[in-house]
């Protein structure tokens, strides 16, 4: 039985999506997100964010933590700056709990689920969602980011 956990890092949205199973078959899946406050300070949210993740994992008890590879643009360099911040305390929750942790780049984990590094949002949702034969739109994005996340890993691993 493997046990993967997919985080979407983001300061407003933190994405997280579970998968466990046996070989190619899924036995168990979840979803959701960490939500914080626009209004609050930086290391409230960091502190939120690390707190709920933290506990996630130690209740989850995860073979694997597959966190998505934080990249830079150009035109908003204090988003990465953020973002790394963000993956920071998630990296260090993971660790605390004893897991395992990786990294994914964004379009890699997109071009292994929907065939295509440059899928936008909607796609990966409905690929996930298709994968998963779940009924309803996974929402947050973050949460279906999150488990596009965990579904690579969990093959990559199986």
């Amino acid at each position: 039985m493997l046990k993967v956990v997919g985080i979407d890092p983001g300061l407003a949205n933190t994405g997280i999506g579970l998968i466990q199973g046996n070989g190619l078959t899924i036995t168990k899946y979840s979803f959701g997100n960490i939500k914080t406050d626009k209004k609050d300070p930086i290391c409230l949210r960091l502190n939120i964010i690390y707190t709920k993740i933290k506990g996630f994992l130690y209740e989850q008890k995860p073979d694997i933590v597959v966190i998505e590879d934080i990249f830079s643009l150009g035109k908003y360099p204090i988003t990465s700056i953020t973002l790394g911040k963000v993956s920071g305390v998630l990296i260090l929750a993971a660790f605390k709990a004893g897991a395992k942790v990786n990294e994914i780049p964004v379009r890699q984990a997109k071009k292994i689920v929907s065939g295509s590094g440059t899928a936008d949002k909607y796609q990966v949702e409905k690929t996930i969602r298709n994968i998963l034969n779940h009924p309803e739109k996974i929402k947050p994005f973050h949460a279906s980011d999150a488990l596009a996340l965990a579904l690579c890993e969990y093959y990559r691993s199986s």
